[in-house]
């Protein structure tokens, strides 16, 4: 699990979240699962070599694993809170997201569809 916490999402901050993959991950090719958000559509998204992505139909949230990351972030970090500043929002963010990213079992358990562990690569080209 790859996670950067960013100001803002646009094709310009995916573009970046997709390069920071790659780099992290140069001797693997990704397969990413994607909504059809418009900054994941946007024209000028930069993908890098290495990285391939699938869009899900649209007005399909259950299909998206990354539903399921953010539901637990919500209630492992967000749920009956009172925060006393946004950094205080982004420190309790990016604890939540490093417990995910150091937890692979329970990431997997949540996004690991059988649609999507067992697709092959004849199927992504």
């Amino acid at each position: 699990m790859d996670s950067l916490v960013l100001p803002w999402v646009n094709a310009e901050t995916i573009s970046l979240f997709l390069a920071e993959v790659a780099q992290r991950h140069v001797k693997e090719f990704i397969v990413m699962v994607m909504d059809q958000a418009g900054w994941h559509l946007a024209g000028e998204l930069a993908v890098p070599f290495n990285i391939r992505l699938i869009y899900l139909p649209p007005y399909s949230p259950e299909l998206n694993p990354t539903e399921h990351l953010w539901q637990a972030i919500r209630l492992d970090c967000f749920a009956n809170h009172v925060f006393a500043d946004l950094d205080a929002v982004e420190g309790e963010l990016t604890a939540g997201l490093v417990a995910l990213e150091s937890d692979a079992d329970r990431s997997q358990a949540m996004t690991g569809f059988n649609w999507i562990t067992s697709i092959s690569l004849k199927e992504i080209y």
